[in-house]
């Protein structure tokens, strides 16, 4: 049976990184692919644990091998999520959770329909604005660009699933989890059968 994919999605700032990876320690059923990026790495970050670090020659020539699930250009760099590893967990039966911004969920959409997106929506435009500037990750430029983008990517809410508000982490990761829950039970996935029959 096909794993379930999850797309964890929302403006920059929202706290995704942080939802993920509370979910994947409570969930150890999900499994998460990592995503390559032409950035340089940040803080502690390492190279195939944290992203794939490419040039943009390396990203260019897996966009025309079709290499990636989605990728986007994001604020002067590229980021995408290699596809072979993905459809590889979800075809043994494994559900993969991924975390990736407003244009790589609309990708994901397109190329796996029946993906299941989630938008992580913040509390104010004032605290996203403030975990943006507190984080200390991005220079000054590259804050002005992402709030400038902020009304486009709230605007995005309409296209997926689920919302979810992240105004407290506990609550925020109870809704994540209950969403997955709900999937898994759908009657429609047959999921039900393996819990009953196994």
């Amino acid at each position: 049976m096909t794993g379930l994919l999850f797309v964890l999605s929302g403006p920059s700032g929202v706290g995704k990184n942080t939802v993920l990876n509370e979910i994947l320690s409570r969930r150890p059923d999900l499994t998460y692919s990592i995503s390559a990026t032409t950035r340089p790495p940040r803080g502690q970050e390492v190279d195939g644990v944290n992203y794939f670090f490419l040039t943009k020659e390396q990203f260019q020539a897996e966009i025309e091998n079709e290499g990636f699930l989605e990728w986007a250009e994001i604020y002067d760099h590229y980021y995408g999520t290699p596809k072979q590893a993905v459809l590889k967990r979800l075809n043994s039966g494994c559900h993969v959770l991924l975390d990736v911004d407003i244009q790589g969920a609309a990708q994901i959409r397109n190329n796996y329909p029946q993906s299941i997106l989630i938008f992580l929506y913040p509390p104010s435009i004032q605290e996203l604005q403030r975990r943006l500037i507190t984080r200390n990750t991005d220079d000054q430029d590259s804050i002005q660009k992402r709030l400038s983008y902020i009304d486009k990517e709230l605007a995005a809410v309409s296209n997926y699933d689920y919302v979810v508000l992240n105004d407290d982490l506990e609550e925020a990761c109870r809704r994540v989890e209950s969403i997955i829950n709900a999937e898994e039970v759908k009657v429609s996935r047959g999921y039900w059968k393996k819990l009953i029959y196994d």
